[in-house]
């Protein structure tokens, strides 16, 4: 592909576009793997509106709860957030939106966009509070929820190593 070249020199030009009410999708899992140089810029441009799409929302101080300080982040899809008192403070005066996701449903429904597919059925979350409201469909006896697709605006990862596709490591 000639002319195509992903490679950026700095955060702030990685994050050049981002603005205020956009989905972010965030890799790493827990505190392992997260992308800390690209959210520190995040805090720097001080983008708000967030919404965040990632397995968690970091700790106080730390990853994605850095963004909680400044009101950053106004949405999180995840599916654990049990270690932050901010994000707990938050969530219960109504200041932040919570989507609690399971783990493997969040995982498909990034992955479902990524290939095209708007929607999926999962048996996961069926009979919980995940379910409520969502269309049900019967599998072979087995009732299942429909899931649709997660596409974000941006993604941001930790990486070691990339190539001018996009490829990293």
């Amino acid at each position: 592909m000639s002319g195509f070249d992903k490679v950026v020199r700095s955060y702030e030009e990685a994050m050049k576009g981002l603005s205020d009410g956009m989905t972010v999708i965030a890799g790493g899992f827990g505190l392992c793997g997260i992308p800390e140089g690209l959210i520190a810029e995040i805090k720097r441009m001080g983008t708000k509106k967030l919404t965040f799409v990632s397995n968690n929302c970091g700790v106080d101080d730390f990853g994605l709860g850095i963004l909680l300080e400044d009101k950053q982040i106004k949405k999180m899809v995840s599916s654990y957030v049990g270690e932050n008192a901010l994000f707990e403070q938050q969530l219960l005066s109504g200041e932040l939106e919570v989507e609690l996701t399971p783990q493997g449903t969040l995982a498909e429904k990034m992955r479902a966009a990524g290939a095209g597919i708007p929607a999926f059925y999962t048996a996961t979350g069926y009979g919980t509070p995940v379910g409520e409201g969502k269309e049900v469909k019967e599998f072979n006896g087995r009732p299942y929820i429909l899931e649709e697709a997660i596409t974000g605006d941006f993604a941001i990862v930790r990486a070691w190593k990339a190539d001018r596709y996009g490829n990293c490591i």
